[in-house]
Formats: C-alpha cells, sequence, structure tokens
C-alpha cells in the first residue's frame, strides 16, 4: 500500500486537499491504487493543507478551492510563499472561466472539475510533475474565451451585478450612488466588452462565465 510511504524516489508523491470526505477518500484510494503515486496527506480544509505541504513537500498538490478555515485560493498563496516551485492542481465543482483564471493565476499549473474521469486525473498529475500546465479541453475553451474579451472595470463588474438581479437604470443609480447617465454608459460598455445586445443576454453570458462569483 502507498499511503504515506516515501522510500521510492520514482514515485510522485501526492497531497490531497478537500472537505468532502467521499471525495477525498475517494482520490485518495486512486491515488493509492495507481502504480507510480503515492499519497503523503489528506487535508480537509486549506489551513491543515499547508501545513501537511511543509511537512512533506509533495510534487503535485490537488487543491479544492471551496474550503473551511481557509480557501484554496489563500492556501495556494501560501504554499507557494513557502516553496515558489510547488506544482497545485485545483480540482473543483466550479465551471466559471473566471474562476478558471482566478486559480491559474493564483499559482495552480493544472485544473480539473470534479466529474472529471480517473484517467484525466492520472494524466493531470503526471503532466504537472513534470512540470508541464494541464488544462482539460472544455476548460481550456473557457479560458480561451475569456482572454477574447476586454476585462471588466470594478464598477461595470459592479454594475452588471446589479444588472443581473433585474434592476432598471434608475434602481442601479440609487444603489451605485452614481448618475443614471453614468449607468447608461457603464451598460453599454458592459454589452460590448461582453459581444452581446441586451442586459438579460448580459446577465446570462455573466453568469455562465462566473463574472459575479465575487458578488
Amino acid at each position: 500500500m502507498n499511503t504515506y510511504a516515501d522510500a521510492n524516489a520514482d514515485l510522485i508523491t501526492v497531497l490531497i486537499a478537500d472537505d468532502h470526505p467521499l471525495i477525498l477518500a475517494g482520490l485518495a484510494a486512486l491515488v493509492d491504487a495507481t502504480p507510480g503515486l503515492t499519497l503523503v496527506g489528506q487535508a480537509d480544509n486549506g489551513a491543515r493543507a499547508v501545513e501537511l505541504y511543509r511537512q512533506h513537500r509533495p510534487q503535485v498538490t490537488i487543491m479544492d478551492l471551496s474550503m473551511p478555515v481557509m480557501h484554496g485560493l489563500e492556501a495556494i498563496g501560501q504554499i507557494l510563499a513557502v516553496d515558489e516551485a510547488a506544482r497545485i492542481v485545483i480540482l473543483t465543482t466550479y465551471q466559471g472561466d473566471e474562476d478558471v483564471r482566478r486559480g491559474m493565476r493564483a499559482g495552480a499549473r493544472g485544473y480539473l472539475l470534479k466529474d472529471s474521469g480517473p484517467e484525466q486525473l492520472v494524466a493531470c498529475i503526471h503532466a504537472v510533475a513534470q512540470g508541464r500546465q494541464f488544462l482539460p479541453p472544455e476548460v481550456a475553451s473557457k479560458l480561451a474565451e475569456r482572454t477574447d474579451v476586454a476585462r471588466l472595470s470594478p464598477r461595470e463588474l459592479e454594475i452588471l451585478a446589479h444588472l443581473a438581479t433585474g434592476k432598471s437604470n434608475k434602481m442601479i443609480a440609487r444603489s451605485a450612488a452614481i448618475e443614471v447617465g453614468t449607468v447608461k454608459f457603464h451598460v453599454n460598455n458592459i454589452l460590448a466588452k461582453l459581444n452581446v445586445g441586451s442586459r438579460t443576454e448580459a446577465a446570462t453570458v455573466a453568469s455562465r462565465r462566473g463574472l459575479l462569483s465575487a458578488f
């Protein structure tokens, strides 16, 4: 059994962090049963993941984004502060391209959805261990789509969040403490940057791309 063993230098050491017991157990069993991989630690929160990384310095860390005590993105930042060469794979249920962008910007080398198959997960671990990035096709397409869209300013994101709730320009102006004319200006910019023709379509695209996750 490979769990917590590090005797064979040819094995890829793996740390897993996920707050769902069944997912954590399933991933651990998969790593444990895969030739060439060895599990060195399991964490059910971000702070514990950082602690275990310090202890074991695994070659690959699989990190859930949404965890208690410390968010996955914060844990990634702390791990990279300890070891800038850390190789981290984000494993998440989120599919918005904004989430992909945030994760990769935080320093992750790979990104997998939780419904990925075992073969894809193992392929990802090997690729990241070899210093390569790994993005499954559906995630890569979302990231490419995001880079084709001009970045919305913080104010435009705020207006978009109000717009997505169905507020009128007057209501948005009142909530954001700005003039109605300024709201119209921002809405026009939002529609142009998202390449859509209506407020409803803008809200739909924003939700699909994960642009409203911070609001």
